[in-house]
């Protein structure tokens, strides 16, 4: 730790937690209690009536059709399918697509592992675009410095819950001929300039686990699109290749996976559904006002995405000032936590750069798809992320959800303000 001569200074960090005074809060962050009786109920009224009945939870029943059309409902229209994860969203919007193999996928390059690997699954090769300065999402100009002729879709995700900057990424994508995925596990009901996220690509893929701003159970997923050309290739996708929408006696039309979603999923996701708009209005109410709070400090902003963005907040991120600090990232980060303030280091997970994609661990030893001789890319390639590592190395997450309120923001912004006395030069 760097010393300093200023008593000021030395008294304000002899008084932080992390060296014996006394923390700003030793209350537990509130816990998000998702899960109420409500869904208890509903679950409960589906096992009475398939018992009653005789029959069984399926799906693809009343059930899922109903949260699907709910879902599309709150999207303002469109198509929906249920699945069983997020990744399982991100593989069938990719397999419905119908790319092709060998060919180039521009990929977030911060998003979790789930949302990149199956691009490398479906024998495409992920290229990480580098992400907006100042963001951890993926830039317009970033994602066309990589487009190639091998190039053959872009998947973009929304970081935190922030908004990509979708009208630019989509005119790229129109003006290459590029089918747009977006990637909103961690952004329901965020909007850009009061468009929905998800509403703006040619599919979608969000997640529906328990973490998520709404859930249908410990996993789950939805393909969502606003093009009525892809609902079956959708459906196709996620049931095996049967041949929805096709002539009758067609058989299965495509080699996919069985990753449906179900009844019970559905169930549960449906009076989740009903919270989803209180949810992320909670979430924006109190993000706003700690935006506000943090105008008072020194070296701290809370970072609210790019111009007409009305951001979900799935985390929050804190954009620091190191240059104004004595200390680094680290040491911050270490003190607020002594404060009792669930901040975290960053959010660096670059998938296409991580072990799997480096050592090309998905096929066995083959090395494939970098490795396929119908591949005309360097297999060996490697992406440099510099804007993405300037991000991760001035941010900092702090836990965040719909139950967190006007105490958890007075004692955040106390406990950076005590910081910033004991650290700021």
């Amino acid at each position: 730790m760097t010393t300093t001569t200023n008593p000021a200074a030395t008294a304000a960090e002899q008084a932080l937690a992390a060296k014996g005074g006394k923390p700003v809060r030793t209350a537990p962050w509130p816990a998000r209690n998702l899960f109420t009786a409500a869904e208890r109920d509903a679950a409960v009224a589906l096992f009475d009536k398939v018992i009653a009945s005789g029959s069984v939870i399926g799906y693809n029943g009343e059930e899922e059709e109903a949260y699907l059309r709910e879902f599309c409902d709150f999207m303002g229209g469109g198509f929906a399918d249920g699945v069983n994860s997020g990744s399982s969203a991100v593989y069938v919007a990719l397999r419905a697509l119908d790319l092709e193999p060998f060919t180039e996928v521009i990929v977030p390059p911060v998003s979790d592992p789930g949302g990149v690997m199956p691009v490398a699954l479906l024998n495409m090769i992920p290229v990480p675009a580098d992400v907006a300065p100042g963001t951890y999402n993926s830039g317009p100009a970033q994602i066309e410095a990589r487009i190639t002729p091998r190039t053959s879709a872009i998947l973009v995700a929304h970081i935190a819950g922030l908004p990509a900057d979708m009208e630019a990424i989509m005119a790229i994508g129109k003006r290459h001929k590029l089918p747009v995925i977006e990637d909103c596990a961690q952004s329901h009901g965020a909007s850009l300039k009061g468009k929905l996220v998800g509403s703006f690509g040619d599919i979608a893929a969000f997640s529906t686990m328990s973490g998520k701003h709404h859930a249908s159970g410990p996993q789950g997923g939805i393909v969502y699109t606003r093009r009525e050309d892809l609902v079956f290739p959708i459906r196709r996708a996620s049931d095996r290749g049967k041949p929805f929408g096709l002539p009758p006696g067609s058989q299965n039309s495509i080699a996919s996976l069985n990753l449906n979603s179900n009844d019970l999923a559905a169930t549960i996701g449906r009076v989740q559904l009903r919270k989803l708009p209180g949810i992320v209005a909670a979430r924006q109410k109190t993000a706003d006002a700690l935006a506000r709070a943090c105008e008072s400090l020194k070296a701290v902003r809370l970072n609210t995405g790019i111009p007409g963005a009305n951001g979900a907040h799935w985390f929050l991120l804190l954009k620091l000032d190191l240059p104004k600090f004595r200390v680094d990232k680290a040491a911050i980060a270490a003190a607020l936590q002594a404060e009792g303030i669930p901040v975290g280091g960053g959010y660096w997970h670059s998938p296409a750069t991580s072990e799997w994609a480096v050592k090309k661990r998905v096929f066995g030893t083959s090395g494939y798809p970098w490795n396929s001789p119908l591949y005309k890319g360097d297999p060996n390639a490697t992406w440099e992320l510099p804007n993405a590592k300037a991000a991760d190395d001035t941010h900092i997450t702090l836990a965040f959800h719909e139950r967190v309120g006007e105490q958890e923001v007075a004692d955040t912004v106390a406990a950076l303000a005590k910081v910033e006395k004991a650290y700021l030069k």
